[in-house]
């Protein structure tokens, strides 16, 4: 395809940028962080066998650090955490999005049969194929999902990986623009030069390290502090701003975010308002309507700590709904009785 012709808006293409991201290398001494508090502990029968060590931060509706715990000016690579702010990119470079289309472009989804109807049809609908995706093939996300596929015997596929929406969406909106479509995920590309400006405007901090995320996009890390100012950020935007956009898009449609089994959509679904969004490696992100917002990790990506974490955090914001207990219900099963629990620490 042709270029087309330059936007001061965008970013030019940076020539020398190299194909493929990569963080600078990170000391021995640092790879382990002994010193974070204990976020989580693991109890079986009674006995404390395990603890998952991290970092949280509490913002206060005027954006001010209210609570710390742990490192939270270190970057951290957010992993899928970045989405809304991927998304709000996608749209600054010119796609018109909405509703569920918009949500589905910020998702992780868990591979329901509505999410990639929804895929295949967001690349027919701009003239594209499943093979111009450059994310992975893989099952998905959901186990049940997965388990359901598999029976009726699917295979690895582009459109099942669970960031499959936020692909289609680049594409798209690359298609329209006339940019490279075979090189949409090098950081060099105008499309992910414009994401990295957006995510640095979001967080009101610089990025100082790209990465390759799980579906081989870029990945810009940001420190915890700077991860829930942006959340704060897309919730306080104005009415028809791009960031303002994606957050009610994904808070209107949350089971295209995630899944009718997935926290992020019970959250979004339950307690009007909240923008929330997981990443890979236990990281979690959450703005309330009144300003306050939070972002912790969990230091050894334990997952299984991520629900009792953000159930805490909730309770302690005043944030009383259903979806909270449900969240922080993380049981440990001997033989097929429950003998224990993950449960928070602080």
């Amino acid at each position: 395809m042709s270029a087309a012709p330059a936007d001061p808006s965008i970013p030019p293409s940076n020539a020398s940028a190299p194909s493929t991201p990569s963080a600078p290398p990170v000391p021995p001494s640092e790879r382990s962080r002994p010193d974070l508090p204990v976020l989580a502990e693991v109890v079986r029968s009674g006995f404390v066998e395990g603890h998952h060590r991290g970092s949280l931060v509490v913002l206060a509706a005027d954006g001010t650090v209210e609570r710390a715990l742990g490192d939270v000016d270190t970057p951290v690579f957010p992993r899928s955490s970045n989405k809304p702010m991927q998304a709000a990119g996608v749209l600054r470079a010119g796609l018109d999005l909405s509703g569920e289309r918009l949500a589905l472009a910020a998702a992780s989804h868990s591979g329901e049969t509505f999410h990639l109807d929804l895929v295949r049809k967001m690349l027919d609908e701009h003239g594209l194929s499943a093979g111009l995706l450059r994310c992975p093939p893989d099952l998905p996300l959901d186990p049940v999902e997965a388990e359901t596929y598999l029976a009726a015997g699917g295979v690895r596929d582009r459109v099942t990986m669970n960031c499959s929406g936020k692909h289609a969406a680049m594409l798209a909106v690359c298609a329209q623009r006339g940019w490279p479509l075979e090189t949409y995920l090098d950081p060099g590309h105008p499309l992910q030069q414009l994401i990295h400006t957006v995510v640095e405007e979001a967080a009101g901090e610089r990025v100082t390290a790209v990465g390759t995320d799980g579906c081989g996009a870029p990945l810009m890390a940001l420190t915890l502090t700077g991860l829930a100012r942006a959340f704060r950020s897309f919730v306080a935007a104005a009415p028809g701003t791009a960031e303002r956009r994606v957050a009610d898009a994904m808070r209107t449609h949350p089971e295209y975010v995630a899944g009718t089994r997935r926290p992020d959509t019970w959250l979004m679904r339950e307690v009007p308002g909240v923008l929330s969004k997981m990443g890979a490696e236990a990281v979690q992100a959450v703005a309330l309507p009144d300003g306050r917002a939070f972002a912790f990790k969990i230091d050894d990506g334990g997952g299984r700590a991520l629900g009792p974490v953000l159930a805490r955090t909730l309770a302690g914001l005043g944030v009383d709904a259903p979806a909270v207990s449900r969240i922080g219900h993380a049981p440990l099963m001997g033989g097929s009785v429950e003998v224990g629990e993950i449960r928070a620490t602080f």
